[in-house]
């Protein structure tokens, strides 16, 4: 099996390679967020107003870095399943001696590749804006917390997203009608983000532990300081990684369908 998966993921991965189009698409879409938080600091700063508190700012990186979870591999998702329906050339894969298992895993690790690559860079262009904007931002005390919100919260997130993404792509015929309801799921963490920002104390009992909702209060946590929270972070790891199964096991079950099968 794993010979079989990893031969699949390679070669979804090298065929992306070649898109540059969508490769700076989705770097673009990354990147937004953090042009949009330098923006808003200059423009703070030159204001004259009193903003040694950058905790808004702060708060905006928390919700785009959630969203780059979900951009980073989304043009891959809707083309690796959907887009090879609509050019008929999943069926060709589907007919070989390759389990449907083997294949959506497959897959799903190629895609989740370029989510978490997408997490990285968003992060990195985080750090160049608060260095350009003269933010007064430090991670001085802050660089364990915010690896255990990384490791522990947002790879695992990126692989939630990737593999609900793929699900969502095979209800689709074609790249089109897969963009239109992709493009839906990234009002899912910016909706969660907004909604949190009203009702803070959802952080604590189990809500914690809900992906997407736990991901926000630990990037708001380790920002802040506020302690690693080793184990809740890696409970809400493992909860992650198991709906991540979950998907995976839906999107192997949609594979076995007649209408991905033989439909267009």
């Amino acid at each position: 099996m794993l010979s079989s998966t990893v031969r699949i993921a390679r070669k979804e991965v090298v065929d992306h390679l070649r898109d540059a189009r969508s490769l700076i698409s989705s770097a673009f879409y990354i990147l937004m967020g953090p042009s949009v938080v330098a923006l808003v600091a200059i423009a703070v700063q030159k204001s004259n107003r009193p903003a040694s508190n950058p905790g808004f700012l702060l708060q905006m990186a928390v919700v785009f870095t959630l969203v780059s979870s979900f951009v980073g591999e989304m043009n891959l998702a809707m083309d690796t399943i959907a887009g090879e329906r609509e050019r008929r050339s999943l069926l060709p894969l589907l007919i070989n001696p390759v389990s449907r298992l083997e294949i959506a895993v497959g897959k799903w690790l190629a895609t989740s590749l370029y989510g978490v690559g997408g997490v990285i860079l968003n992060l990195l262009g985080f750090t160049l804006a608060f260095t350009v904007s003269n933010t007064p931002i430090s991670i001085a005390g802050r660089s364990t917390p915010l690896i255990v919100a990384v490791l522990f919260g947002l790879v695992p997130l990126a692989l939630l997203a990737a593999a609900l993404e793929l699900l969502i792509s095979t209800f689709c015929r074609s790249i089109k009608e897969a963009h239109t309801y992709l493009s839906f799921l990234l009002f899912v963490p910016v909706s969660i983000g907004m909604f949190l920002a009203f009702f803070p104390q959802l952080s604590h009992g189990g809500w914690f532990l809900v992906p997407m909702v736990g991901q926000q209060f630990l990037m708001e946590l380790s920002i802040r300081g506020e302690g690693t929270l080793l184990l809740r972070s890696a409970a809400l790891g493992l909860v992650t990684l198991a709906m991540t199964g979950l998907v995976l096991l839906g999107t192997t079950n949609r594979l076995r369908r007649d209408e991905i099968i033989y439909g267009n």
